[in-house]
């Protein structure tokens, strides 16, 4: 069982829980589709629920506190295969199911209901998988994974707050250090990354690993109001800055821009000055995409903040994913010009060469005398 760092006096017991999350899924959103809807949990025995939800429903309260409760979740790997055809990766990594952040327009939380779970309860019922390293170290060696790229938070920030409880994160990539010719990205909000500087650049020794820090907008109270319990944008930043001057491949994910919200041409300039300011490499950025469960968080939250924008929202949104492909190649043709204006990449550059794979039986082969 995964520790954690501090021992409570009071801990809750078991409860049932709903929708789960799909084991092994990509949970990507270009491949991800709706899950049907599914009988509330409370009126569902715990002897009817299978896979992922069974496991949620078992797995013991650890924490709670800032009105969300923490579960340790047993797991049987830590890799999941993806096998869309709309993502540049094979392999990712959530150390955590459920994000404490709570951004308002996280299409990930249809994930929670495949547990069985509410996509609103997605940044108040965190689960914690178990075993993180050990499992992380097994799967590691698997020879499914050599010269494959493994994504970390695809789905869920790697260092949302349980991360400084649990160390889920800190323990996969204690592992990953352990091992060589690996290619890493991590996808995070969160300054707490500086914290494993050491063990990034131990990984980069021996690996490949870029670090993709997203901020959506330099506003402070408007990225309060979306990203309710994140780091602010300048925090993120200083922590890129960090992370380059200590030697690690970083950029900025502008993802995503949200219409009539973060798309202005100022703000967006602001954005990418900061990111070419803050050291990074690459500025990546998409707009808006939203699963039925994220549109069913999103819309009420538009209708309360931002009325004049509601309208809008439900013509794009109600009845497809995305924004129109017009205002999407707008967007796509104003970061074109930003990276060209603050002389800033649109991903990382690859690997070099002796940091790429390696077959570990065609190095015993040349060594064979």
């Amino acid at each position: 069982m995964l520790p954690r760092r501090q021992k409570r006096p009071n801990e809750t017991s078991l409860t049932l829980f709903p929708t789960a999350a799909r084991h092994g899924n990509c949970e990507s959103p270009g491949g991800a589709s709706a899950p049907t809807p599914v009988p509330d949990w409370r009126t569902k025995p715990a002897t009817e629920l299978v896979g992922i939800a069974r496991l949620a429903a078992s797995s013991p309260c650890a924490e709670a506190k800032r009105g969300t409760e923490y579960f340790l979740l047993p797991v049987r790997s830590i890799l999941n295969h993806c096998d869309s055809e709309r993502v540049p990766f094979s392999w990712t990594v959530n150390p955590y199911r459920g994000c404490e952040f709570g951004c308002k327009y996280c299409y990930a939380r249809y994930t929670h209901e495949y547990m069985e779970l509410d996509g609103g309860e997605f940044e108040s019922k965190i689960y914690v998988k178990q075993n993180a390293g050990p499992l992380a170290e097994r799967d590691l060696a698997s020879e499914k994974i050599w010269g494959e790229h493994i994504a970390i938070g695809t789905a869920t920030d790697p260092y949302q707050p349980a991360e400084k409880e649990f160390g889920a994160t800190r323990a996969i990539l204690e592992k990953m250090a352990e091992r060589e010719g690996l290619s890493l990205s991590i996808t995070t909000k969160s300054n707490q990354v500086v914290r494993d500087i050491e063990v990034l650049k131990r990984i980069t020794e021996r690996s490949s690993i870029t670090i993709h820090m997203t901020v959506t907008t330099l506003r402070t109270r408007l990225a309060r109001l979306l990203e309710p319990r994140a780091p602010r944008p300048d925090l993120r930043l200083a922590a890129l800055r960090q992370l380059r001057d200590a030697g690690i491949n970083a950029g900025v994910n502008a993802m995503p821009v949200l219409p009539g919200l973060t798309d202005r041409q100022e703000d967006l300039d602001a954005l990418a000055r900061a990111a070419r300011d803050a050291g990074a490499q690459w500025i990546a950025a998409s707009v808006l995409f939203l699963m039925p469960s994220s549109l069913k968080q999103f819309l009420p939250f538009i209708d309360a903040k931002f009325p004049k924008l509601a309208k809008r929202y439900r013509e794009w949104y109600a009845r497809n994913g995305y924004a129109p492909a017009e205002y999407r190649k707008e967007i796509s043709g104003r970061f074109e010009h930003l990276r060209r204006k603050y002389a800033l990449g649109s991903r990382p550059d690859r690997p070099s060469a002796e940091k790429q794979w390696r077959s570990p039986q065609l190095a015993l082969e040349l060594n064979v005398p």
